[in-house]
């Protein structure tokens, strides 16, 4: 008869420091996480990275914005549980552990967003764990009308703002990484409205946008947003060369190889040690992340795997990938922007920022998730990807009552880089995975730095 041995013990990594609670403090976070209860922990607000033990029973569960990866190791003594935020972090756990033979990277497992993952009686051989999702959004539950739908959703995204700016001291700088787009223009025009209606200045607040080789579009973009809206003493350009913008760097910082999420973390890394630069001290960032995950607004046609039907039909698919219990989901990195999390978390990181994006929030999501896109978009891409800019520019115009220009879609690395650029700075996932299948064999993963 095979016998269950329960984790001996648990060694978590990730440091009390980085967790940013907004209303409980950690014991309290941990104590709703072992009582169970969807709405006790959609209720643990900020951004999080939670493990707690009961025993043989351990949970963890974390918020979208950022990674929490975990592995079982064996030993005499029975299996510990190792949790961390990053891969490489694992690696030397286990080494100082005498344990490296065990480890390997899709031995790593990722948290997925969303949900409590909990695991009991883990040993030889190891029951799968159980995740239990903790957030549902209604689906299309919002009428037909755009000035609603717009109202609604940046009243959210203004709510969270709010909510987060509570918790920062009132004298600390806060930085937007801009490119004049839908995302990051209305989460500045919300900081500008925020600060003023509560008297502070607003000239702790700066809109930092990069340009490389002096080439880049969002850089004229983000002076004709900023001069549109009157903001124009707000804005800073971040200059770099293309020397700067290495992705093979950022495959070591965000430990994968998906050429989207390669090249966006490149150019943020960029961009930060460009802040860093000029504001050694420098802390608060904000950024527009999970904005086009909850607008439904990527190219369809650029991933074979996907029809308009399924992206509308889908609860998150963007967010979340296909799902927890679907064959495509990566035990090792989730799927969605849960996975996608690290090409900005991973960077901030690295360079001693605090991030935050109002986007990823549950709220904030819940409404987008209201929205009717299926009706709204009738089977047309050209409706779907329209419907962005009609939301959100409805909605600052009635929530701030700004008129915010709304210019073309660009990807982060499409708007700071030229075209002719792109091609030879980036090359695609055949050369990145050998990349990272290389780094992994030199254990240089544990060695990454900036």
């Amino acid at each position: 008869m095979i016998q269950h041995r329960p984790v001996s013990r648990v060694i978590n990594l990730i440091p009390a420091e980085s967790q940013r609670l907004w209303t409980i403090d950690e014991s309290e976070a941990k104590r709703r996480l072992l009582a169970g209860g969807v709405d006790a922990i959609l209720g643990i607000d900020g951004s999080f990275a939670l493990v707690a033990q009961d025993g043989e029973r351990v949970v963890l569960a974390r918020s979208l914005d950022r990674p929490m990866r975990y592995f079982l190791a064996k030993s005499t003594d029975g299996p510990a549980l190792v949790v961390a935020e990053r891969i490489d972090e694992i690696a030397a756990e286990l080494a100082r552990q005498g344990w490296e033979d065990q480890f390997h990277p899709s031995y790593t497992r990722m948290v997925p967003g969303h949900h409590v993952t909990t695991l009991r009686l883990i040993g030889c051989p190891d029951p799968n764990p159980i995740h239990e999702r903790f957030f549902s959004p209604v689906r299309g539950a919002l009428p037909r009308d755009l000035d609603l739908i717009g109202r609604r959703y940046v009243e959210a995204i203004y709510e969270e703002l709010r909510r987060w700016l509570a918790t920062q001291s009132r004298s600390a700088p806060i930085g937007v990484s801009f490119s004049g787009g839908i995302d990051s223009g209305a989460i500045l025009l919300c900081l500008n409205s925020l600060l003023l209606n509560q008297g502070q200045s607003a000239a702790r607040l700066k809109a930092f946008t990069l340009c490389v080789d002096g080439q880049g579009d969002d850089a004229t973009q983000a002076r004709a947003f900023l001069e549109h809206t009157g903001l124009a003493l707000l804005g800073e350009t971040i200059d770099v060369t293309s020397a700067d913008v290495d992705p093979f760097r950022a495959i070591a910082v965000i430990e994968d190889y998906k050429p989207l999420d390669v090249e966006c973390a490149a150019v943020n890394l960029a961009l930060l040690a460009g802040i860093r630069a000029r504001y050694p001290k420098w802390r608060l960032l904000v950024d527009g992340d999970g904005g086009d995950e909850n607008l439904k607004d990527y190219p369809i046609e650029a991933n074979s795997e996907l029809t308009i039907r399924s992206v509308v039909n889908n609860s998150m698919l963007y967010q979340e990938g296909w799902g927890v219990g679907s064959i495509k989901h990566s035990l090792t990195y989730s799927g969605g922007y849960s996975r996608g999390c690290v090409r900005t978390y991973a960077c901030a990181r690295a360079f001693g920022f605090t991030g935050f994006s109002p986007y990823t929030r549950p709220a904030v999501i819940s409404v987008a998730e209201a929205i009717p896109f299926a009706e709204l978009a009738d089977g047309s891409h050209e409706r779907l990807y329209a419907l962005k800019g009609e939301i959100v520019s409805r909605g600052v115009r009635s929530v701030l009552g700004v008129d915010m220009p709304v210019f073309p879609k660009r990807r982060f690395q499409n708007g700071a880089v030229s075209a002719s650029r792109m091609t030879q700075l980036f090359s695609g996932e055949a050369s990145y995975r050998r990349h990272f299948e290389s780094l992994r064999a030199s254990a240089a993963l544990s060695q990454a730095t900036v």
